[in-house]
C-alpha cells in the first residue's frame, strides 16, 4: 500500500476502508506507529497492537484542518520556524514532518490540547512531543482518521 495517501476527504468510504485495513496491517505487526484521531483529539503511540503512549492533541481549525490518511514520518527537527498565511512561528520544538507541511510538534504557544486550533498541524504539549520525537523514527507510519 502506498504511503502518504490522502486518497479523498475523510467522510468516503474508501479513504475509511483505507484507514481501516493499514490500521489492521499495523496491528498485527511489531512496528511502531502512530494513530491520530482527529474527533477525540488524541495521538497514541503504538507497537504492533499495544498502546505505549497516549496524549491529547490539538489538530486543525476548520478553515485548516488536519488532512486524513496513511502516511509515514519524512524529517525530524530538533526545531523549526513554521510559517503560513497568518502565522510565523520561531523555534517549535520536536517538529516531525509526515506529509509537505503537515508535521507532528510541540507547541508552547497554547495550552488548549483537546481542542482543534492548529492550521493543520498536529499540536502536542513540548513534553510529550519530547518522549513522542525520540521514540519515533524516520519511516513510523502515521494514520489519521476521523
Amino acid at each position: 500500500m502506498p504511503l502518504g495517501v490522502l486518497a479523498q476527504p475523510a467522510s468516503t468510504t474508501p479513504l475509511r476502508d483505507l484507514i481501516a485495513t493499514r490500521m489492521m496491517e499495523l496491528q498485527g505487526s511489531e512496528k511502531r506507529w502512530i494513530q491520530i484521531d482527529i474527533t477525540n483529539q488524541r495521538l497514541i503511540a503504538w507497537q504492533g497492537a499495544n498502546q505505549v503512549y497516549a496524549v491529547v492533541i490539538s489538530t486543525g481549525k476548520g478553515a485548516t484542518p488536519t488532512r486524513a490518511g496513511t502516511f509515514t514520518i519524512q524529517t525530524k527537527l530538533r526545531t523549526d520556524r513554521m510559517r503560513g498565511p497568518g502565522y510565523d512561528v520561531p523555534d517549535v520544538p520536536f517538529t516531525m514532518y509526515y506529509h509537505g507541511g503537515y508535521a507532528i510538534h510541540g507547541a508552547y504557544w497554547h495550552q488548549r490540547f483537546g481542542t482543534p486550533v492548529s492550521h493543520g498541524c498536529v499540536n502536542v504539549a513540548v513534553n510529550h512531543a519530547k518522549w513522542l520525537f525520540n521514540w519515533a523514527s524516520v519511516g513510523t507510519p502515521v494514520v489519521i482518521h476521523e
